[in-house]
């Protein structure tokens, strides 16, 4: 039987702090060529809460989505900065439609974090690297998350910490008597 706890639950909670995950070999690790560093992460903090934060909203917003399809999402988004690098134009899209729904929904709202500070300093404060950057970090935190199962959603369990809380339930119209 499988069972969809929401991130808050407590038994969820303390099961993941006694789960053991898969070692990580740093040979496989994909984009090796791009270095995030300590210096790279604190420099761009911000942006690493905007873009962590985005990243959870996204897949809270696609029904049924689990680590592997935010890694595809990941990967999509990282292949097409790679090619705007070198001059290129081209949208990578998964064929995983979550995936590609989370592609989307995390690339509208990196757009518009960068819009929002392009707009209050007057000049684009956000490099392209810093968001290729950003989305390397996410994916290897991906991989060092997941746990390896196949529904399962470690990495967005992490990531829930970057969201804000969700609103209370509306108070009942009801009045005891």
């Amino acid at each position: 039987m499988t069972v969809d706890c929401p991130f808050d639950c407590e038994f969820l909670a303390e099961g993941r702090r006694h789960e053991k995950r898969p070692e990580l070999d740093p040979t496989t690790i994909p984009n090796a060529d791009i270095r995030v560093t300590e210096s790279f992460l604190a420099e761009n903090e911000p942006l690493l809460m905007v873009a962590s934060r985005a990243l959870f909203e996204a897949a809270a917003q696609v029904p049924g989505v689990i680590d592997y399809d935010v890694r595809e999402a990941l990967e999509a988004m990282i292949k097409t900065h790679r090619t705007q690098q070198s001059g290129l134009i081209y949208e990578s899209r998964p064929s995983n439609p979550l995936a590609g729904a989370i592609q989307q929904l995390l690339d509208q709202q990196l757009n518009a974090y960068r819009d929002a500070m392009t707009q209050r300093a007057g000049m684009n404060v956000i490099r392209d690297a810093s968001i290729l950057g950003m989305l390397c970090f996410l994916q290897r935190m991906e991989m060092q998350q997941n746990n390896g199962r196949r529904r399962g959603r470690a990495f967005l369990h992490m990531l829930s910490g970057f969201a804000p809380p969700p609103p209370p339930p509306p108070a009942s119209q009801l009045v005891a008597g």
